[in-house]
């Protein structure tokens, strides 16, 4: 409900100055791929993440090369915590407590923070910030296909930065177009060979997007609830650390689970400091589901099911049971573009045209990733939602 009320909030002091005009959608968009004109940013670099380095050396590549993004990052940062309180006394906070915060966190995630913080020059307890933004302001679509042969695709739109300084100007979420030079694609390896792929921002050590290639593909959506990731922090700063990170637990999955089944357990049964969703794909037809999380448990998995026409299971973030709020429904034109789209005619070119449709594509949106499990590939590509566009 507390969500609810700041999209009301939001939508009021937004519509004075763009044009969010009902029905809040667009004819679904056709031969958008391979990405071109407008909506498309550029294209996502590739680097490596050595497992085998001690893991405060892991990210040293990265920051070298995105440095000054990740300092323009916790400066916008900084600028809306002065914004809220001008004192300065919010970021001092910050410096002062989080850098304690980073101690608590288990490795190898601690170390790779910390060896972030020294690579970049940003204060650690800004770097933990940093990390720890996703547990609360993540809103996004996710979707797993099975086409007629069996084939498997997955693909997601990443949405940042609701509520965090919205550009009047520029009709633009401040904290979101910062991210976007921050998006790389990390291809982590050990003993010289491949064990996950991901889509991630520069500097943040979890995970929300990636590819166990051949075995099992993985997004994770947030899950809007009163006892949310909020919660699940202060718990954590109070010394109940029996629950995991939602991101870590999504990383650790795909580097550890060896199979879809594997992945699906750990998942469902692991207990965390967030609800969510994951939305995960196998490499074998019918593998593909939504696993809807609380905190302490799985409440309902909803798997694709093609002897019951559903060839497609797509979240975005609300219960798949539930109607979504009138204000934030990307549900529903993406899945009239999947059915209009079709079995027949799903593909990486297709669903890359669903995630390009608007509301589906908005202000939030700060990448696109398509995965493809049976090739191992995962491609990503940086967006932009021209006017009129929704703000999320």
């Amino acid at each position: 409900m507390a969500r609810w009320v700041l999209l009301l909030s939001a939508a009021f002091l937004s519509v004075t100055s763009a044009q969010f005009v009902p029905p809040y959608t667009e004819d679904c968009r056709a031969g958008m791929y391979p990405p071109n004109g407008p909506t498309f940013k550029g294209p996502v670099s590739w680097y490596t993440i050595d497992l085998d380095l001690p893991p405060s050396k892991r990210w040293t590549a990265v920051i070298a090369d995105k440095k000054s993004e990740l300092v323009g990052m916790i400066q916008a940062i900084r600028d809306l915590a002065d914004a809220f309180v001008p004192s300065g006394r919010l970021i001092e906070l910050v410096d002062l407590t989080l850098p304690l915060m980073a101690d608590t966190l288990p490795n190898p995630f601690r170390d790779e923070i910390k060896g972030i913080a020294a690579a970049s020059g940003v204060p650690l307890g800004e770097v933990v910030l940093f990390n720890i933004f996703y547990e609360v302001f993540t809103v996004c679509t996710s979707v797993v296909a099975q086409d007629q042969k069996g084939n498997l695709l997955h693909g997601r739109n990443l949405d940042f930065g609701l509520f965090l300084g919205w550009d009047v100007k520029n009709k633009s979420w401040t904290i979101s177009e910062k991210l976007k030079p921050l998006v790389v694609n990390l291809d982590f390896r050990r003993n010289n060979k491949t064990v996950f792929k991901s889509t991630n921002f520069a500097g943040y050590v979890g995970m929300l997007t990636g590819i166990k290639p051949h075995i099992f593909t993985l997004t994770m959506n947030e899950r809007f609830s009163l006892d949310g990731g909020y919660i699940g922090i202060l718990e954590w700063i109070m010394g109940q650390r029996d629950g995991m990170w939602m991101s870590f637990l999504t990383r650790s999955v795909l580097e550890n689970a060896t199979s879809y089944e594997e992945a699906k357990n750990k998942l469902a049964l692991t207990k965390m400091l967030a609800p969510a969703y994951f939305i995960l794909g196998g490499s074998q037809a019918g593998q593909g589901c939504i696993i809807t999380r609380s905190r302490e448990l799985s409440i309902d998995v909803l798997e694709i099911n093609v002897k019951l026409g559903r060839w497609y299971v797509l979240e975005t973030n609300y219960d798949h049971w539930k109607e979504p709020f009138f204000l934030d429904d990307r549900r529903t034109p993406a899945m009239k573009c999947m059915n209009q789209t079709t079995q027949a005619n799903i593909s990486v070119k297709t669903l890359y045209d669903v995630l390009s449709t608007k509301p589906v594509l908005n202000k939030l949106t700060t990448y696109t990733t398509l995965m493809q499990v049976s090739e191992g590939k995962l491609e990503s590509y940086i967006r932009d939602c021209p006017d009129p566009c929704m703000p999320w």
